[in-house]
């Protein structure tokens, strides 16, 4: 193997060690995003401010908007069912029919004795837009956060799923 291609192989695993940290924080966002705005939208101070607050630096208002929605696939299926009982134990069979599916996963991972270099992280920082020194400067936190993401999860070797078929 070439010193090319393993050059794209630490790409990967430098663009992985860069997303963990921050597809965690994602996922806590999605997570504590509703939350937060749930528990502004049921608090007593907006709504006795009639949903539309306006403060010195924020502003919040709630919408109420109806519109027309498809049904979902398994409430098609019930209604479909009670009308004809019939063909919905049958339509219902097909659903529950296994079938062959297949995916490939790449893994990969470093050497025990092996190391990302810097230059690595910086380059991976800077295609994703980064400017060199935001890259240069965010490098030790995202550092900091993707070792304990690391250790936490105790796995030397990491996967992406490449093709999927079925």
């Amino acid at each position: 193997m070439t010193s090319e291609f393993e050059s794209k192989v630490v790409e990967l695993v430098t663009m992985d060690r860069i997303y963990m940290p921050f597809s965690s924080a994602d996922n806590k966002l999605k997570k504590l995003r509703p939350k937060l705005a749930i528990g502004i939208y049921e608090s007593p101070e907006f709504q006795d401010a009639n949903l539309d607050f306006v403060g010195e630096r924020t502003y919040a208002r709630a919408e109420t908007k109806s519109k027309q929605v498809a049904r979902g696939m398994k409430e098609g299926i019930d209604a479909f069912s009670a009308e004809y009982p019939q063909y919905g134990q049958i339509l219902k069979g097909m659903i529950e029919q296994k079938r062959e599916a297949s995916e490939t996963h790449l893994y990969f991972g470093m050497n025990e004795s092996s190391r990302i270099a810097s230059r690595d992280y910086m380059k991976v920082m800077i295609d994703l837009g980064f400017t060199p020194g935001k890259a240069e400067s965010l490098y030790p936190e995202l550092m900091q956060v993707s070792r304990k993401l690391s250790k936490a999860r105790n796995d030397a070797e990491r996967s992406c799923l490449v093709k999927k078929l079925g």
